[in-house]
């Protein structure tokens, strides 16, 4: 079992690096789920290692550290996916129910709230921790079953409000938060020696992964802004819009995502704040921008600006 676990902790190393190399728009709180899903598989690791009930209750404290921030950081990772707006509070309520849940949790072995008794056993040289559980035990559960349940209803809240974002990615990590719960009460009713939670955090973590590299550039249609008719624009921008479509190279044309970044581009807009309005990577609006000059045969934007003030 200590050489299962550390081959899931070196797993989890990696698929940290790998998200951080892989993922150029990288939210917060998915960095730290990852971190979490580290830290989980260490603490089971460490408890498989313990020659004391002592160090096997800290192993498995350490464990229970990344489960419980694990679920917080599910949570507000689709908060945000979904659009909307983290405030201090909301991450100050979950941050603080954590601690509670974690506190209750780390009685185990001074008082007989979350285990009412805990002894260790060896099998094939892995160290086990047999637990009694105690009063307190299902209040993880309900713990669990909370998160789930707001992570399902901000889903349905983005999807009845139409915000803008990647529900359908938020929906996939409700579905591994599902898998994950699963396993965890399964393995709450049959008794394992080896805790294959640690694999399914692994798997979660590759799918995320996978999942958030392939749509790190991608805007679902319905989200792509709608082109806005010139005469409801400031006067000024029409104009510049009018000159900078006269000198297309001939037979070029614009399509409606360049349009709109040329117009962007017009209002002296910087590549960040461009990027951000249309939810899509600076290498992204690099790329479209790039491809825009090249069809109005400019290298720049001041070479585009000069060239529309001799018009």
């Amino acid at each position: 079992m200590t050489i299962g676990y550390g081959i899931t902790l070196a797993l989890a190393i990696g698929l940290l690096i790998a998200y951080l190399v892989m993922v150029k728009n990288k939210e917060i709180w998915l960095t730290m789920l990852y971190i979490c899903v580290t830290v989980v598989n260490l603490g089971y690791l460490l408890l498989s290692m313990a020659k004391t009930v002592e160090f096997a209750i800290f192993g498995n404290d350490i464990a229970y550290l990344g489960s419980v921030f694990l679920s917080m950081c599910m949570l507000l990772t689709i908060v945000r996916l979904c659009g909307f707006e983290i405030k201090k509070a909301h991450i100050i309520v979950c941050v603080s129910i954590g601690a509670i849940m974690f506190a209750i949790i780390a009685t185990s072995g001074f008082l007989p709230w979350y285990y009412e008794s805990v002894s260790l056993e060896t099998i094939d040289g892995s160290a086990k921790l047999v637990k009694e559980y105690g009063v307190l035990h299902p209040v993880y559960l309900v713990y669990l079953l909370g998160y789930f349940a707001t992570m399902i209803g901000t889903i349905i809240h983005s999807v009845v409000k139409k915000k803008i974002g990647k529900p359908k990615l938020a929906g996939f990590i409700v579905g591994i938060v599902c898998s994950n719960l699963i396993v965890w009460l399964f393995e709450k009713l049959v008794s394992w020696d080896f805790e294959f939670l640690s694999v399914t955090y692994i798997i979660s973590e590759l799918m995320l992964l996978l999942v958030s590299w392939m749509m790190q550039d991608y805007i679902p249609i319905r989200d792509i802004p709608k082109p806005v008719f010139y005469e409801e624009k400031d006067t000024n921008i029409k104009e510049k819009m009018d000159k900078a479509l006269s000198i297309l190279r001939e037979g070029e044309s614009l399509s409606v995502r360049e349009t709109e970044i040329l117009e962007a581009v017009l209002e002296n807009k910087k590549r960040k704040n461009i990027a951000l309005e249309m939810h899509l990577s600076e290498n992204t609006i690099k790329t479209y921008t790039r491809n825009l000059y090249n069809k109005l045969g400019v290298s720049s934007r001041d070479e585009l600006f000069e060239l529309i003030s001799k018009k």
